[in-house]
């Protein structure tokens, strides 16, 4: 009897401690975009994005209000989303305040692959878990919002298999255009970031990915032939882009230019009114067209690149994209994701 009293009492302490040892499927290990292993004992509760472009996969997952602390630029950047101001600036994702992040206890930091090492070094021997996530590729965003959903819980997980399948709704309806376009007709295009002369992307880079999404041909994609990760942004010479002659340019563009807050586009006319006369870019076919593009650069090298890409794709090819609506869907996204109304400058001239 008492064997039996024993066993009996053993049992309801196993099944007690269930949950602890795996019931809810943790502890669990990841794999982070650094080809990292990391372990969770828990689903994460508290964090920290040093990672510009993982605020809004973490609103669109429903987790904002794990978020414990921001990055500096970010919080002035997402100053709109809801708790943002509220919450503690710990450092910049090129110094991070290693004191504030510690202090604040986070279970999770994210980090991007430039600075893993730097943050990796500081925190995971105090028993903070660094997670690689840079989401800045289009081609890899849907796998690092899975990895963040599974570390956050079976919620999230299933709020991200919606949204994926959301976005690529909208995606198939792009290609089944893009499509349609004759390989000979596509537009060469030159993209160049706002604040820094000549600085492009290539393979691997989101500029890449979105040129290529809105059925343009990357000037600059062939300076990275190997996919190294290294060279996806190149600096390259004006006589270089005068040679390969861009049919269109791009330039991506943060908030003095565009964004949500932004309300005029005086900032914008002017910087294309003075990429029209530089030396490299004045005697392109782009400027003899007309053709000279501003984007938002959260458009670009972020989850919503799949919008820039719609905005694109009705600059580059107006007649032929005329039935697309990138302002509807992003419309859709701000609302119905970040649960924010819409408004803001997002390109110059206006996509449609």
């Amino acid at each position: 009897m008492k064997r039996s009293l024993s066993m009996a009492l053993v049992l309801c302490l196993f099944l007690a401690a269930m949950p602890a040892i795996g019931i809810d499927g943790y502890p669990k290990t990841i794999v982070d975009s650094s080809n990292r292993s990391i372990i969770f004992d828990n689903p994460a509760e508290r964090i920290v994005p040093i990672v510009a472009w993982s605020y809004e996969p973490l609103y669109i997952l429903g987790a904002q209000d794990k978020i414990v602390g921001v990055e500096k630029g970010s919080k002035a950047q997402y100053a709109y989303l809801p708790g943002i101001e509220d919450r503690p600036v710990v450092g910049t994702y090129r110094e991070p305040d290693y004191e504030k992040i510690i202090e604040l206890k986070p279970d999770l930091v994210i980090v991007q692959p430039k600075y893993l090492a730097q943050v990796d070094e500081k925190l995971t021997p105090l028993g903070i878990n660094v997670v690689c996530l840079p989401f800045n590729q289009q081609s890899a965003f849907d796998g690092e919002l899975c990895t963040l959903a599974d570390i956050l819980g079976p919620e999230e997980k299933e709020r991200a298999q919606e949204f994926i399948s959301w976005k690529k709704g909208t995606l198939d309806s792009l290609k089944k255009d893009v499509d349609k376009i004759d390989a000979s007709s596509r537009i060469r295009v030159y993209g160049e970031w706002s604040d820094t002369p000549w600085y492009t992307g290539s393979k691997l880079s989101g500029l890449d990915d979105v040129i290529t999404l809105a059925g343009g041909d990357n000037i600059a994609g062939p300076l990275n032939p190997e996919e190294n990760l290294s060279l996806r942004y190149p600096t390259v010479d004006p006589e270089w882009v005068l040679k390969e002659n861009p049919q269109a340019i791009i330039f991506p563009a943060f908030d003095y230019f565009t964004g949500y807050l932004q309300q005029d586009a005086n900032n914008a006319t002017q910087l294309i009114q003075q990429a029209k006369v530089r030396e490299g870019l004045n005697k392109t076919d782009a400027v003899r067209n007309d053709r000279l593009y501003v984007l938002d650069a959260y458009l670009v090298e972020a989850v919503r690149g799949f919008i820039g890409a719609q905005y694109l794709a009705r600059l580059f090819y107006p007649e032929e994209m005329a039935d697309l609506d990138p302002e509807a869907v992003h419309k859709e996204y701000y609302e119905s994701w970040l649960h924010v109304a819409y408004q803001g400058l997002w390109t110059y001239p206006e996509a449609g």
